[in-house]
């Protein structure tokens, strides 16, 4: 690893944690003595998502993750629960074992993963997701929703 400081390629890892999906590395030059962080990540298959309207696009980890954020605006949603959520989906898509996942599939098990964690959250998700035209829409998201508490 290339030291940021002075340039040099010798560095001893000093401490190593897992960071959700990263490991985190602290690392000191053994050549000017600075120390720095790096961050690994497991390369994952080039993954395409198959959208509504049969176009391709490629998966892309920062989009979902914005997605999520938006619905979890002003909830008590942790950026630790969204990574952790971002985490178990791309474990599932990733567990497909294909190169191409439909994005209904990928909706819904976002839709499923907010659902337990904020209602609220999933809602607003559900609406963009759903595509919900007037209050009816919202309304019947709603009675399935209390509907589903009330039987559990």
């Amino acid at each position: 690893m290339k030291c940021p400081y002075c340039g040099n390629c010798e560095s001893q890892v000093i401490d190593s944690r897992d960071a959700g999906s990263d490991i985190r590395r602290r690392r000191e030059c053994v050549k000017c003595g600075k120390r720095f962080t790096t961050y690994e990540r497991i390369e994952t298959v080039n993954l395409a998502i198959i959208k509504k309207d049969n176009t391709r696009e490629q998966y892309d980890r920062i989009k979902l993750k914005t997605g999520i954020l938006k619905a979890c605006e002003k909830r008590s949603v942790t950026n630790d629960q969204v990574e952790k959520m971002l985490d178990e989906i791309e474990k599932k898509i990733m567990n497909s074992k294909s190169t191409e996942i439909k994005s209904t599939r990928v909706g819904e098990l976002v839709m499923n993963r907010l659902k337990t964690v904020d209602k609220v959250a999933y809602i607003r998700f559900a609406s963009v997701y759903r595509d919900f035209t007037d209050l009816e829409s919202f309304e019947k998201e709603l009675k399935t929703l209390l509907h589903n508490r009330e039987t559990r």
